[in-house]
């Protein structure tokens, strides 16, 4: 390398370290991206990680602005030099990637590359992901590297060295991504067990409760006639039995507060579920945020748990064509707002009726963080469902 055998190893050192550091599958592969970029000097690099359909489950890029990412459109296929990468498991160091005959063409935001270097990543004999660099930067004196410039002679920017030293990357890369996916998937099921233990008690706990407040509930029925005075004590014990369920119920909620949220935030995890939504109705769902900041965790709770319950409604009970989720700044304060086209109802004759829709729920959930739910709605008029809290 062109800094001399000492700068070089710090740099592939440094790299190996910062890989080591993570534990989320994604910034693990980012961080690989970025490394191998800036250790091989390189304009452009990727990492796709393949999914069992003929795309990739994962792909990152470095050296590409996000608006440039979102203007080339969705992942790549598993075709030309990427399904070579995969299938045939083997470096490929190319001087003109636009000239192999496997090229098969770019978006037409795709930034220009020239010379290229590939390898898989591989776990054992498992190919897991592969490593792209296209147009080797040109270090001009001392100074910073110069974007790609033809090359005369027809040879590839990235050298025999290059391809080594990004192989020893490739094979910790495979070792970082393993241990982050076993991490993932420990935690995953560290989840699911506690989840599992949470039930078991939260069932038990609350079935004695609700078990002595049958019973107690039956004998103030049979004491009401003969002992009233004592009906009086056994009606108190219910109430307190039941006051004693409420809590432990509330209690377990609040454990079982949804990992995505921790993880992701409420923007993100809810764009998410709309996402999944979308997919498996027939109605078009959609979601829009504008300018909120995060919440504290129980008003993001709160206003997640609305969200589930009023798409809930609308996807399985308006016969709705359209739902759109919105979520916004409005005077210092954020409104999330469900709203469908759907058959809707009238609240009043609702409530009347005892069929509350979860609107009872809703409101509590509002009110539990100093929030307020309204409900706009009326029959063939589609429904609205507003819930606004402070903050954001």
């Amino acid at each position: 390398m062109s800094q001399g055998p000492r700068s070089g190893l710090a740099a592939v050192s440094s790299a190996l370290l910062a890989m080591s550091r993570h534990l989320e599958v994604r910034d693990v592969l980012k961080t690989i991206v970025a490394s191998a970029r800036e250790l091989l000097d390189a304009q452009y690099a990727a990492l796709g990680v393949p999914d069992d359909h003929g795309g990739f489950a994962q792909f990152v890029v470095d050296g590409v602005s996000d608006a440039q990412w979102k203007a080339i459109g969705p992942l790549p296929r598993q075709h030309g030099i990427l399904a070579a990468m995969l299938q045939e498991a083997k470096a490929e160091r190319l001087a003109d990637v636009r000239k192999d005959p496997r090229f098969e063409g770019w978006p037409a935001a795709h930034p220009d590359m020239s010379d290229f270097l590939g390898l898989p990543i591989r776990d054992g004999d498992e190919v897991i992901g592969a490593l792209f660099l296209a147009n080797k930067l040109r270090p001009v004196g001392g100074n910073p590297p110069h974007p790609p410039c033809p090359k005369p002679d027809g040879s590839c920017g990235f050298t025999q060295e290059d391809e080594e030293l990004l192989s020893i990357l490739a094979q910790h890369a495979a070792i970082a991504l393993t241990n982050a996916r076993l991490y993932e998937r420990s935690r995953e099921l560290t989840i699911a067990e506690e989840r599992s233990r949470l039930a078991h008690e939260l069932h038990d706990a609350v079935a004695q409760k609700l078990f002595s407040l049958r019973l107690t509930a039956q004998a103030a029925a049979a004491l009401v006639d003969r002992d009233p005075s004592r009906a009086k004590g056994e009606l108190q014990q219910v109430a307190a039995l039941a006051a004693e369920a409420a809590d432990e119920l509330r209690a377990a909620v609040v454990e079982l507060r949804p990992a995505a949220l921790d993880e992701d935030g409420l923007i993100a995890t809810l764009r998410t579920q709309v996402h999944v939504l979308d997919r498996a109705h027939s109605a078009h769902v959609t979601f829009d945020s504008r300018g909120v900041r995060a919440l504290p965790a129980s008003q993001e709770e709160a206003v997640l748990r609305v969200a589930q319950e009023a798409l809930h409604n609308a996807l399985r009970h308006s016969g709705a064509e359209q739902v759109d989720v919105t979520l916004a700044r409005r005077d210092g304060g954020v409104v999330l707002r469900v709203t469908d086209d759907g058959s809707g109802f009238d609240p009043q004759q609702t409530r009347r009726a005892g069929r509350h829709l979860g609107l009872v729920s809703m409101r509590d959930r509002a009110g539990g963080v100093g929030g307020v739910l309204t409900v706009d709605s009326a029959p063939g008029k589609g429904t609205t469902i507003e819930m606004e809290v402070p903050g954001g």
